[in-house]
């Protein structure tokens, strides 16, 4: 009898550099490639948002699409499921006979307790689920220290890492792929059937982002090789101007986090990139902080009180003034500025978000939960750790307490608008 390995996707939507993949056709005769669109990811929450917006969900449809396509090249194809996980996984298990299960381990506790179940009913079935981990630059194993003895201070563990740790070289994308014979694969669903309480008629189809690994990979070479990238091999732009916007594909894991890494040596080999290279590593290290405090601290980070225990909790209210910063009514032209571009275009740069997160925390007195929650909903490059993680650094409630007295909001207008220029174009 041929050994069947059934492969989980989840935010890992790519060929290239995937070790689960990888692994699973090295160690079986066929495998069975599985997407669930699980119904969880697209309704309403406790703070009055949408857990998944029309933006986001385009991103996602598009990104499981190509990965498709790719896996159709390749003979095979993956099989498109709507359902809770749990209760599908099991019932293919039995269906086509499948000796493991892969999946990539992820930190937030929603995705985390999800895994644990599906583990759970699996063993019942006398099938392991074999966790991997594909969503970092540094992999857990390799790191100086073990989780529970991270530092804190994001100072400390880049030092750390980047002076005893070192990245390891990318997974080859495979050359041949057999796949388990499935009589239905499925169909992708309509945005209208994920997208509750939002307007999907006027969703623009022409974005900057269109979500899928060769999108991502076009996009980082261009980015290397063309555009701002060469523009900053001749000194023409300071290094804090330039905006990589990997992160869309990052998040779904379209693009591997090691791919961006060897690509930027490969850049810095061939055109001197180094004031480029050493931020875009540095968005990555941050990456990588807040998924191992995810790991550290578990839910501690989505508490509205954070790593402090005597602080007085804002209501989590659907407010006017909540509801203004959120459609971008606030009579700020730039916090007004930003969060219409959120609204329209999924993405704003990092500087964009501390700014109107700012905003939201100290001068409008909105509980910072429900500006995460929007967040969530909104961007297309959401990850959990990365998300709440900073929000909550934002708040004064994160674990690096030595970060709470830099979110001024005049001193980040400063930092964001120097002179004027995008306020301006915001008034024009």
């Amino acid at each position: 009898m041929s050994k069947k390995i059934l492969v989980w996707f989840r935010n890992d939507l790519r060929l290239h550099d995937n070790e689960m993949l990888v692994e699973a056709i090295a160690k079986s005769d066929e495998i069975l490639p599985v997407y669930c669109f699980d119904p969880r990811q697209f309704e309403l929450t406790n703070y009055h948002s949408i857990k998944t917006g029309a933006k986001r969900a385009q991103f996602l449809v598009e990104s499981v699409a190509a990965l498709r396509q790719s896996l159709q090249s390749y003979g095979g194809d993956i099989l498109i499921l709507n359902g809770k996980p749990e209760e599908l996984l099991p019932a293919l298990v039995s269906e086509h006979e499948i000796a493991e299960v892969y999946h990539h381990r992820e930190v937030a506790s929603e995705e985390t307790a999800i895994s644990t179940q599906i583990e759970d009913l699996l063993w019942k079935q006398k099938v392991n689920l074999k966790h991997f981990i594909g969503h970092t630059l540094y992999n857990k194993e390799d790191l100086p220290f073990p989780i529970k003895d991270i530092p804190d201070v994001f100072t400390q563990f880049k030092k750390k890492t980047e002076r005893d740790a070192i990245v390891k070289p990318c997974f080859l994308t495979p050359d041949a792929i057999s796949f388990v014979t499935v009589q239905d694969w499925g169909i992708l669903p309509e945005l209208s059937e994920l997208v509750v309480n939002e307007d999907i008629e006027g969703l623009s189809q022409d974005s900057e982002f269109k979500g899928g690994e060769e999108e991502a990979l076009n996009h980082l070479h261009d980015f290397l090789h063309t555009g701002e990238g060469m523009a900053l091999a001749n000194a023409s732009l300071k290094k804090n101007e330039i905006v990589s916007k990997l992160s869309p594909w990052l998040a779904l894991g379209c693009l591997s986090p090691r791919e961006v890494y060897w690509k930027m040596k490969e850049a810095e080999a061939n055109y001197g990139l180094k004031p480029y290279f050493n931020q875009i590593v540095l968005g990555l290290l941050w990456r990588d902080y807040y998924r191992f405090m995810f790991k550290k601290y578990r839910n501690t980070f989505f508490k509205p009180e954070g790593f402090k225990q005597e602080l007085a909790l804002v209501p989590l209210a659907d407010s006017e003034l909540l509801h203004s910063w959120k459609t971008g009514n606030t009579g700020h032209l730039l916090v007004d500025a930003m969060m219409q571009e959120l609204n329209a275009t999924g993405y704003i740069n990092t500087a964009a978000r501390q700014l109107v997160a700012t905003y939201l925390v100290y001068e409008l007195k909105v509980n910072w939960v429900m500006g995460a929650a929007y967040f969530e909903e909104k961007l297309i490059d959401y990850c959990p750790a990365s998300n709440w993680g900073n929000w909550a650094t934002v708040a004064g409630v994160g674990n690096d307490q030595r970060l709470t007295s830099s979110f001024d909001f005049q001193k980040q207008l400063k930092i964001v608008d120097p002179k004027g220029a995008y306020a301006q174009a915001a008034r024009a």
